[in-house]
């Protein structure tokens, strides 16, 4: 096992190291120069060859990626050309948001998705396995922002239970933190939750066929039991490879469900970022978030490898 893990933690750190290459990369390749944009169109070129010195565009494009990606081990994403404030503490902030919003639409997902799942896949002939069925493949082609849009008309301007936007921080108000929070989790954990529903039901239906099961039953147990004690932990393999793709996914998704909900997240601050050609900040936030992903994949190989004693 300690094998395994030294073996996943070096090709993570290798993915790493070829993501902020190909993100230095490609921000590098987009047109337009910082300092020409800080200073406008009538900037004299001897005042944007004074801001590229201090903003460091000046050098080699080499030296520019070994002093960012050195400043990222630390922390360090350098400072924003548009406000000169540093880098790292904005993402830091963000991240706490964007984290929370994640992993509250994750949990909801999964809290529907495994009963529901389950469900789904021991009463597959019977209406309501069918109807969760077909209602989840419903659920499948709902975008994430379309469902807040609906959840905001629903809840916010025709119930007027719920704020349709914004974010309280939880240190100053607990309550409406909750309050803002539910919507957006709503948002995300539903279309999630109908996604990996139909991944548990078919996972449990094919577990429910293995001869193990069908032997675990013969020996007098039910057909809960049965599944319960056998067919879960083998249904939960595929399941992990796909609850990481949708985290992943999930992730990203968050970009635009906090520029719905006003959350200022990770998302949010990308997209400000994009808007006043903030080049080095979005490279930051581009840069967390595919670290990010690559770090979901690698949690969920050793779970996977945890799970499926075959491996080991």
């Amino acid at each position: 096992m300690t094998t395994y893990l030294l073996k996943r933690l070096a090709v993570l750190l290798a993915s790493t190291a070829v993501a902020a290459v190909a993100v230095f990369a490609f921000m590098a390749l987009l047109p337009g120069d910082p300092a020409e944009i800080a200073l406008g169109v009538n900037a004299t070129p001897e005042a944007v060859a004074e801001l590229r010195r201090q903003f460091g565009t000046d050098r080699p494009p080499v030296a520019q990626f070994l002093d960012w990606s050195g400043g990222l081990v630390s922390g360090d994403f350098g400072t924003s050309y548009v406000t000169g404030a540093p880098i790292g503490p904005q993402i830091a902030e963000r991240l706490g948001v964007t984290v929370v919003l994640v992993l509250g639409g994750m949990v909801l997902a999964l809290a529907l998705a495994v009963p529901l799942g389950t469900f789904a896949a021991v009463r597959h002939r019977d209406p309501l396995g069918v109807a969760i069925s077909a209602a989840s493949q419903v659920g499948i082609a709902i975008p994430a922002f379309l469902a807040g849009i609906l959840l905001v008309f629903v809840f916010a301007v025709r119930a007027q239970v719920l704020p349709s936007g914004g974010y309280v921080p939880i240190t100053e108000d607990p309550g409406e933190w909750l309050r803002g929070l539910l919507l957006p989790w709503l948002s995300l954990g539903l279309v999630q939750g109908a996604v990996l529903t139909r991944y548990v039901r078919s996972a449990v239906l094919d577990v429910m066929r293995e001869d193990y099961l069908r032997t675990a039953r013969a020996k007098g147990r039910g057909a809960a039991g049965a599944l319960w004690r056998h067919g879960l932990r083998n249904a939960s393999v595929p399941v992990v490879t796909v609850l990481g793709l949708q985290l992943a996914t999930l992730l990203i998704g968050a970009v635009v469900v906090e520029r719905v909900f006003v959350i200022p997240g990770l998302g949010d601050l990308l997209l400000n970022g994009v808007a006043q050609r903030d080049l080095l900040l979005v490279q930051g936030v581009v840069m967390v978030l595919v670290a990010a992903v690559l770090l979901i994949n690698f949690v969920v190989d050793v779970a996977y490898h945890l799970l499926d004693p075959r491996l080991r």
